[in-house]
């Protein structure tokens, strides 16, 4: 199911461009700004892993420096036929994690000081399963494809109003209301689309990582710990990667579930036990 919500979505973004395409910049405005987006994205694609990792000083482990948690990754990755990710610790008190890597062979789990030490066995089983699922199911990859069509709805907005500032395209067949709507609602409108997609697939890592535990228990009970703790213990995160960990560390901010990259909390517990 939430295979499918995520395909439909990413329809509605593709629609969008086509249709903001012809009347924002028309079929060259919507070629120049797709090949912009793209570019970025791909290079993000594939440069995002190191720099996120280093964005929050990352230190990468080995068996012999975390046994433990070394031990449980691997078990993990048997468990869920994944090749062996590259583990990371991140110095942070607020518990959280996150996967990175542009596919299964360049991969890597990163878990905070914070998160190892709140956590039972099986709740860091829970949610490192979790991690592994987003890699399993190539969700850095479906972020990218909804990220480059969303940059380039929001590239063609900007384009059309520096084009209308500066007294560009005078197209007699175009409707100038609806272009202007369109400059303001298309990027708003991919921008929620791209959340979506984003809720849809922890939902799906949720249910994903639950049948690599084994169980929905220790994952169910993580949850609970970690939203509590990231409203109380501060982390130092950015808007553009707070998508990336298992809950928002920058939960505090108390954002609409709208404009939200992670579904409410009793609804994912909700949904996971009910799996």
């Amino acid at each position: 199911m939430n295979n499918m919500k995520t395909a439909i979505l990413l329809a509605g973004l593709t629609a969008l461009l086509v249709a903001g395409g012809g009347a924002l910049g028309g079929q060259q405005g919507m070629t120049i700004a797709l090949v912009l987006a793209f570019g970025m994205n791909f290079f993000s694609y594939w440069m995002s892993d190191k720099l996120v990792l280093r964005m929050y000083k990352a230190q990468q482990v080995t068996e012999a420096e975390a046994p433990e948690l070394y031990s449980m990754v691997r078990e993990l990755a048997t468990r869920a036929g994944l090749p062996m990710p590259k583990v990371y610790i991140i110095p942070s008190d607020q518990p959280n994690a996150f996967a990175t890597g542009r596919n299964p062979e360049h991969a890597a789990v990163a878990v905070t000081g914070g998160i190892m030490n709140m956590l039972s066995r099986d709740e860091l089983r829970g949610v490192l399963a979790h991690e592994l699922a987003h890699i399993k199911n190539r969700d850095i990859l479906i972020g990218t494809v909804a990220a480059t069509i969303a940059g380039a709805l929001t590239y063609l907005a900007h384009m059309a109003q520096w084009a209308m500032i500066f007294g560009g395209r005078d197209d007699e067949d175009g409707n100038p209301l609806a272009a202007i709507a369109m400059m303001i609602l298309a990027p708003i409108a991919a921008m929620i689309v791209q959340m979506a997609i984003s809720r849809s697939r922890e939902f799906q890592a949720d249910r994903t990582g639950a049948e690599i535990a084994g169980s929905p228990g220790g994952l169910a009970g993580a949850l609970r710990k970690l939203d509590m703790a990231s409203r109380q213990v501060p982390m130092r995160a950015t808007e553009a990667t707070a998508h990336m960990f298992i809950v928002n560390p920058l939960a505090g901010g108390r954002v609409a579930k709208l404009f939200s990259t992670h579904p409410p909390m009793d609804e994912r517990i909700e949904r996971l036990l009910a799996s």
